[in-house]
């Protein structure tokens, strides 16, 4: 296959995955349009739940296995893959049946701490933190595989299966809170299937064993890694939320959904390219494709964060409303500007980590700690939304400076390549 082939197939699955997860966020964002039917206490209830599912580190999961089953189809150990997610699995599943019997003894506690009158509402949400967890490996082993097209379905499926399901429960069975969740289970148990399904050539392998020891050197780095992006990528609602009122935080959110859709916009240009260097890097092979990605998350995520600065109160008149409006319009420019470095450091880590150039993640690490201090004493010495933005958007300028470091400034040995 030519250069200009590479070229084409990649901008083509790239493309498909931008719609797959346009589509899905929307699809997932619209069952929040069903709280006028449930009312506010049914519908704060479903957001707790959600909540507690949403707490799984999903991303940094999907890219470790992403990472692995690249690197194994690039050098043959596939057996290897197979015994190593079935021992992911198993593990995963361990921990949540503890968590169960955890939950049924102190299952009283739970509901009164949380106002729940109906204990359905908390047992319909474990078996979604269960397909939560596993979500991600069958998934990740979709991208590895570079099995674009079912992984986008995959994404897709969820936001059906849970507007649909939750439609029903709500609109039609009355079911409040616990239909929302069960439409929520649907849609991941739809997901789950056709990642399982899909990926069932490398997961049904006879197992070889393998090295525990290797293998953790490899997935304890992606893992803080990936979960430093994904706590600079949401966690200023969780600061937002405690030191704010719930109507300044409910205009914030408006603000933050738009903006980070600039991620969900670009993120998918850093999703194909990820496999595609650590085959590349496993085989020694030579590859320019973070450039091109680079290039092409720069493009859009400036000219994405122009729109947003112009169009994006109007959008949040017509989505959320206009009391929503005044505090979204004063914060929208801030956000979207504070997502456009993020959104290039995401490619420039995508990069290092697919690359086993594992030196970065300490200083990610330490720059998210820190990140976390500041906003507590921000948001204590300045009760400000701009000042908690202008807080996120430096950090992740730091975090882009960091990463471009170990990308373009640090020698190899600096950079943590591994050796001969």
């Amino acid at each position: 296959m030519t250069e200009g082939a590479h070229r084409a197939r990649f901008f083509r699955q790239s493309g498909w995955l931008m719609i797959a997860n346009i589509a899905g966020g929307v699809l997932m964002w619209a069952v929040h349009l069903l709280a006028r039917a449930t009312g506010k206490n049914e519908y704060g209830l479903f957001i707790t739940l959600l909540t507690g599912v949403m707490l799984v580190p999903a991303i940094p999961l999907q890219m470790m296995f992403a990472q692995q089953t690249a690197k194994a189809l690039a050098t043959g150990r596939e057996r290897e893959l197979s015994a190593l997610t079935r021992s992911i699995c198993l593990g995963l599943f361990v921990a949540w049946a503890l968590l169960c019997v955890g939950v049924l003894a102190f299952q009283g506690a739970i509901l009164r701490f949380w106002g729940v009158s109906n204990p359905a509402a908390l047992w319909v949400t474990m078996p979604s933190l269960l397909l939560t967890l596993w979500a991600p490996a069958f998934m990740g082993m979709l991208q590895g595989e570079e099995n674009f097209l079912w992984l986008g379905w995959s994404m897709m499926s969820n936001g059906i299966g849970r507007l649909a399901g939750a439609a029903f429960a709500v609109l039609v069975l009355h079911a409040g809170a616990v239909g929302m969740m069960v439409g929520v289970l649907i849609g991941i148990v739809v997901a789950v299937a056709i990642s399982v399904w899909q990926t069932r050539r490398l997961w049904t392998l006879p197992t070889l064993s393998f090295d525990w020891s290797s293998t953790l050197r490899q997935i304890i780095p992606l893992m803080f890694g990936f979960l430093c992006v994904q706590f600079l990528f949401t966690g200023d609602t969780l600061f937002v939320k405690h030191y704010f009122t719930a109507g300044a935080t409910g205009a914030y959110g408006s603000a933050g959904t738009l903006s980070r859709a600039l991620i969900w916009l670009v993120g998918p240009l850093a999703t194909v390219m990820f496999p595609r260097i650590v085959h590349s890097s496993a085989k020694s092979q030579q590859t320019n494709i973070m450039g091109v990605v680079l290039i092409g998350t720069t493009i859009l995520a400036i000219g994405g964060a122009l729109g947003l600065a112009v169009l994006g109160p109007l959008a949040v008149k017509l989505i959320y409303g206009q009391d929503f409006v005044p505090i979204a319009s004063s914060v929208l420019p801030w956000y979207a500007a504070a997502m456009v470095p993020l959104a290039l450091a995401n490619v420039l880590v995508n990069n290092l980590l697919a690359r086993s150039q594992f030196a970065v993640v300490p200083f990610i690490f330490v720059l998210g700690v820190a990140y976390a201090g500041t906003m507590v004493y921000v948001n204590q010495i300045a009760h400000s939304l701009v000042v908690v933005l202008q807080t996120l958007g430096g950090f992740n300028f730091l975090f882009l400076v960091v990463c471009a470091w170990f990308t373009w400034g640090a020698k190899p040995n600096q950079r943590g390549a591994p050796r001969a």
